[in-house]
């Protein structure tokens, strides 16, 4: 029975599953599974999973092919079950979507499946060794939740072999307290990859609150599919007008936009981050720039590429700069860098221009298993 059970939760996952992949781009651009985080879990609202079951009907009621009716009448429409035909209330429930409680894991699983991204090989020798408990050893003694079921009916089969009590004829094995094991953890000592996420993004007059929300909702699935692929991850963020200051998460996707741009100011900072908190012994290092392609000078952009040439790239697994469209930006920055680094490798360049390309720039970002 119980086995029947696990089958039949294992199908539901499995349709629940292609439904969240058939409208991953919708649930990613609306950005509604941010606020529903809770736990390391989401609750995703499924629509449309029929679930089948026997409906009774009152003895002699009549059905298909009973009572009165002519041919060509439709079958079992009742117009005052639920909405009417003329658009009146009616006395029925209607449909409701269905809260689908999923691990962040999993989504980051799905998300990667549906855009096909490879997982990351971290740098060289960028570990670190750390504990872990893992529930690998054995033991007679123990809590009866760990009991160890084969282990216990080995242990009693094989007394009952040796005390020449075993009747193959009659098979029955019934375990004593001697027989009962348990299992226990160990303290292993593993390699752990550690990597550090810097999040920059221009919050100058020209970027508006959809913009921000867009950056929002891509640095959130950018999050979630690098902590999948890494045991220990911290993730810092750099706001900048025309000065850039390291700020709190909730401070980054909060601050009003005002002032001018220089995008030279956040390189310095994210600069001064990594060379003096993550030295590259023990971090991979990944830089995630958000703007609407406004800088305040050619100048500017000038003291951008030295800092990117000298100070970011060599050290960084990743850069991605991601350009979100505005009224009132003019985009220039993005052809400044596709021109100056047309052959770095781990410069990536993505163009956001509304919610329903977040999915395409996560790939442009991440397909490259950097």
């Amino acid at each position: 029975m119980s086995q029947k059970i696990d089958q039949d939760h294992a199908r539901y996952k499995k349709i629940v599953k292609g439904k969240i992949k058939e409208n991953l781009r919708k649930y990613i651009s609306s950005g509604d599974l941010i606020g529903k985080k809770g736990n390391d879990k989401v609750s995703i609202p499924i629509f449309n999973i029929d679930i089948p079951r026997f409906k009774y009907s009152r003895k002699d009621s009549g059905g298909v092919g009973q009572g009165n009716g002519d041919v060509g009448d439709e079958i079992g429409k009742d117009p005052q079950k639920g909405g009417t035909e003329d658009g009146k209330a009616g006395d029925q429930p209607g449909s409701h979507a269905l809260e689908v409680e999923f691990s962040l894991e999993e989504l980051a699983r799905i998300m990667a499946e549906e855009l096909e991204l490879p997982n990351i090989k971290p740098k060289g020798k960028k570990t670190v060794r750390t504990r872990k408990n893992k529930y690998s050893d054995i033991r007679k003694t123990g809590p009866e939740s760990l009991r160890h079921f084969k282990r216990t009916f080995r242990e009693a089969l094989k007394r009952s072999i040796v005390s020449g009590n075993y009747n193959k004829e009659r098979p029955l094995i019934i375990p004593i307290k001697e027989d009962r094991r348990y299992r226990s953890w160990k303290e292993d000592i593993v390699p752990q990859t550690n990597a550090v996420i810097i999040y920059i993004m221009d919050v100058s007059g020209s970027m508006g609150e959809e913009q921000k929300q867009m950056v929002r909702i891509e640095s959130f699935w950018i999050d979630t599919w690098l902590r999948n692929q890494y045991e220990g991850i911290e993730s810092r963020y750099i706001i900048h007008d025309t000065k850039a200051r390291e700020v709190e998460q909730d401070t980054f996707y909060r601050t009003a936009e005002s002032g001018g741009t220089m995008i030279s100011s956040a390189y310095k900072e994210c600069s001064r981050l990594i060379r003096m908190e993550y030295p590259l012994s023990n971090w991979n290092i990944y830089v995630f720039q958000f703007s609407d392609g406004d800088n305040w000078s050619k100048d500017d952009t000038e003291k951008c590429y030295k800092f990117l040439d000298e100070d970011i790239l060599g050290k960084v697994n990743l850069f991605g700069y991601g350009q979100v469209k505005s009224p009132y930006g003019s985009g220039q920055f993005y052809h400044d860098l596709e021109d100056r680094f047309v052959e770095t490798d781990n410069l990536i360049l993505s163009k956001i221009p509304d919610r329903d390309s977040i999915m395409d720039s996560i790939k442009d970002f991440l397909g490259k298993g950097k």
